[in-house]
């Protein structure tokens, strides 16, 4: 069960992006794996505390659910710590991860006040701490700091630019090409160097990247296994090792099921 805390104080750490933390996402722009400015990054000291005073910290163990789809919506939560993994279940059971969204970020939206249900769902993918605000304080709080409005304003569209990718990705690029231009992106994100390639040094089960890409864990396994065999990946402790990348440019253009 979540762990509720007492309210949050000025003294609470501003929320900051750590070096080499970006949110993951499945998307061919670049130009967002960073994921947006943090929420609280415009903010002057004294905002930033009358923020943090209307919160309350959640600590939150891998895997513990934050929010639910369905469920009575009711504002944000502001990530201090860990990731969190955010995503759609339809009608039959099947999931889509939207995106993993790390320190600095909020999640609870695409509404941030009060008064409807959570379109989908979010768990905590590590460890983490959260700070939820409240819809009515948060609508207080946008009211008299613009530039906490702003940061709304910003992460939304940025969010929804994302979801946009999202579909347009799962639209028109094979389950290959996503599954190659993934594995690249969390190279990117996580690769640490080995003497045979880059290691992805971060955990992600098969079923994790299944439905991240849009597939089956079954499908995932089966891939992987015959990118080992030609010698692309290799896999390491539950680790993935990527040896030719050049492959999996290739095969991010030009693949189909």
């Amino acid at each position: 069960m979540l762990q509720a805390a007492n309210a949050v104080r000025g003294t609470v750490p501003a929320t900051v992006r750590p070096a080499g933390s970006s949110s993951l996402l499945l998307t061919e722009n670049q130009q967002w794996i960073g994921g947006p400015p943090p929420l609280m990054d415009k903010l002057t000291p004294r905002e930033r505390e009358l923020v943090l005073k209307q919160g309350r910290r959640k600590v939150l163990n891998r895997g513990q659910t934050l929010f639910s789809q369905g469920g009575k919506h009711d504002g944000i939560w502001l990530i201090e710590s860990g990731r969190i993994r955010v995503f759609y279940t339809s009608p039959l059971g099947r999931e889509i991860t939207l995106a993993y969204w790390h320190v600095g970020n909020f999640v609870g939206g695409p509404e941030v006040f009060e008064g409807t249900v959570h379109q989908w769902s979010g768990v905590a993918s590590s460890n983490c701490s959260v700070v939820h605000l409240p819809g009515k304080e948060l609508r207080t709080l946008a009211a008299e700091i613009p530039n906490l409005a702003i940061g709304l304003i910003e992460g939304l569209t940025f969010k929804g630019k994302c979801y946009s990718a999202l579909a347009q990705m799962l639209g028109t690029r094979s389950i290959t090409q996503r599954l190659a231009h993934l594995l690249l992106h969390l190279v990117e994100l996580y690769g640490v160097e080995d003497a045979d390639g880059r290691v992805i040094a971060a955990a992600f089960t098969h079923a994790d990247i299944a439905h991240m890409v849009g597939a089956t864990r079954q499908w995932v396994t089966i891939s992987l296994k015959r990118m080992q065999e030609k010698g692309i990946v290799q896999t390491k402790r539950s680790q993935i090792l990527v040896c030719r990348p050049d492959i999996l440019e290739e095969m991010r253009g030009q693949a189909s099921d």
